[in-house]
């Protein structure tokens, strides 16, 4: 019951993926899940996939997209503006809340690392949103950079292109930045990385995303539950990150940490990861009204 769909935001179109569950209908509405990408990913990539199928295996009804600039989706070729992203998202709750077989008042929204600071920013200024799960999330760009280019050598070859994009930009122009001097991401694990992701950003990126504070924000999300998920030593997207949005967060908020996994935590199958997300579906966000 896998549809491809399009929908418009900012009149571009964006591709996704609706998953419907046969049992699923106007009469008997269902609970729906918007799963956003990482930077510079797409739809089919492996978290996407592997969240997308959890929650269509539990009954939800789930839509997976590409952002604009990345995948099938129109769009400045990986011009991933945080903000835009946040926008994109609401446009994918729009298109779902036209669904007769969704009930409009139970969407929730789950993303991966640079979609998880998405996600936790829509939640926090979208209360159509009813649940947010993030996992491998940030919210503090510049703290993020910060540790993910720790050594002081690291910390001046990035301000320094930081700079030379800032000027470029008060020029009018702008430069193409290659991804693994924005996030760093270790050899062995980049072929974690989804077929087709982007592998150079123009600057505008790295500023958007150095600016993007989803801590502001994240304590507007209670009373509505939030799940933060991180792997207790991940490689790419520092483990305080999600103490931090932790700390910023209402509640109820939970916060877990798994040992024995790095980054891209749910695609690894680990049972425990599953079965915790399994749980705290079935409080949070039921599939129906009983």
């Amino acid at each position: 019951m896998e549809h491809t769909i399009s929908f418009l935001s900012s009149g571009l179109n964006i591709s996704g993926v609706l998953h419907v569950p046969a049992s699923a209908s106007a009469q008997h509405p269902r609970a729906a899940i918007v799963v956003l990408h990482g930077f510079g990913s797409n739809k089919s990539g492996g978290m996407s996939k592997a969240a997308a199928e959890l929650f269509a295996q539990l009954g939800y009804i789930t839509l997976r997209f590409d952002m604009r600039g990345c995948g099938e989706s129109e769009g400045q070729r990986g011009k991933v503006i945080c903000l835009e992203q946040v926008q994109d998202t609401q446009a994918a709750i729009d298109f779902l809340q036209t669904r007769p077989e969704v009930d409009a008042s139970r969407i929730g929204v789950m993303g991966h690392s640079f979609g998880a600071a998405v996600a936790v920013y829509a939640a926090g200024v979208d209360t159509r949103i009813a649940a947010c799960i993030s996992t491998g999330g940030w919210g503090d760009g510049e703290k993020k950079f910060r540790k993910q280019h720790a050594s002081p050598e690291a910390w001046k070859k990035f301000s320094d292109m930081m700079a030379q994009g800032r000027k470029r930009l008060a020029q009018g122009e702008s430069m193409m930045v290659p991804r693994y001097d924005i996030v760093p991401i270790q050899p062995g694990l980049r072929t974690q990385l989804a077929q087709g992701s982007i592998l150079e950003f123009p600057y505008e990126v790295v500023e958007s995303m150095y600016n993007f504070r989803a801590n502001e924000v994240v304590g507007q999300i209670a009373p509505r539950p939030l799940l933060l998920i991180h792997p207790s030593n991940d490689t790419v997207t520092p483990t305080e990150q999600s103490l931090d949005l932790f700390a910023h967060a209402g509640q109820p908020t939970d916060l877990h940490l798994f040992a024995n996994t790095d980054h891209f935590i749910l695609g690894e199958g680990n049972p425990m990861v599953i079965d915790l997300v399994k749980g705290w579906l079935h409080k949070n966000l039921p599939l129906s009204v009983s």
